[in-house]
């Protein structure tokens, strides 16, 4: 049986779960749970449809609006939200760009993503997005709370090269906030589209952190230096980004994903 508490919450979610189905005349074929939401496939106006809520308040609460703002420059479209919910479009095959890293076509991905990043950065809109100088806050709160497991010195690294990138910034846009090789997919008519943004405004050398983190399988076949040193070029080359801004922000970017 599960924890008092825990069922409480997935009550509540599955409450706002019908809830919004209902308000947006979304008839479900099929649900799935994650470990933040309930998803569920089905049709709304005659069109497949994607309804996901968020049980808790987190980084994706407004995803909706993030997505809005994006108004599908490569993102998946969304048809209605609502704070912790939206109602997107469903793409099809939707096949995880992590399978063609994983099958050993990683720099056809990395060129995946930057098509990706430069479709995103089209918008104009900037969404109610928190800046990047908002997230640097987790540094603080992690050396304050007492917990050892990760060296104080490269903290205190990592926090510094943190903010002082963020201090430089130029040419803040919106960003996805988690750009990586699960959170872009394959539509057949659409082609390589994001999902799940976290939404932050921030220069786009910010935004390939979390490629170069990523895929998590098989972490000892795309962390090697080499690798990470061919994926910058691809993106410096495709994007004329800075390279030095982006693994200093890839490097402070994985400090702070682990506090």
């Amino acid at each position: 049986m599960p924890h008092g508490k825990h069922r409480r919450e997935v009550n509540i979610a599955e409450t706002r779960f019908d809830q919004h189905a209902r308000i947006w005349n979304v008839s479900i074929v099929q649900t799935l749970e994650t470990e933040s939401s309930t998803i569920g496939f089905g049709t709304s106006a005659g069109r497949p449809v994607v309804l996901k809520v968020i049980r808790n308040q987190s980084d994706e609460w407004r995803s909706g609006a993030v997505l809005d703002a994006l108004a599908g420059n490569g993102a998946v479209r969304v048809y209605e939200y609502a704070d912790g919910a939206a109602l997107l479009e469903r793409l099809s095959p939707a096949t995880p760009l992590v399978e063609l890293s994983l099958a050993g076509r990683d720099d056809e991905a990395t060129e995946i993503l930057c098509d990706v990043m430069r479709r995103l950065w089209q918008s104009d809109r900037t969404a109610s997005a928190v800046a990047i100088q908002d997230w640097g806050a987790g540094f603080n709160r992690y050396l304050e709370s007492g917990d050892r497991q990760l060296p104080r010195d490269l903290l205190l690294q990592a926090r510094s090269a943190f903010m002082q990138l963020a201090a430089t910034q130029k040419n803040e846009v919106l960003l996805h906030g988690d750009l990586q090789h699960y959170n872009v997919l394959h539509d057949e008519k659409r082609g390589w589209l994001a999902i799940d943004p976290k939404g932050v405004i921030g220069e786009r050398e910010y935004e390939v952190g979390a490629a170069l983190r990523n895929p998590i399988q098989q972490f000892d076949r795309f962390a090697p230096p080499a690798v990470i040193e061919r994926r910058i070029q691809r993106v410096q080359s495709g994007l004329e980004l800075d390279a030095e801004r982006m693994l200093s922000w890839s490097f402070a970017q994985g400090v702070l994903s682990a506090v």
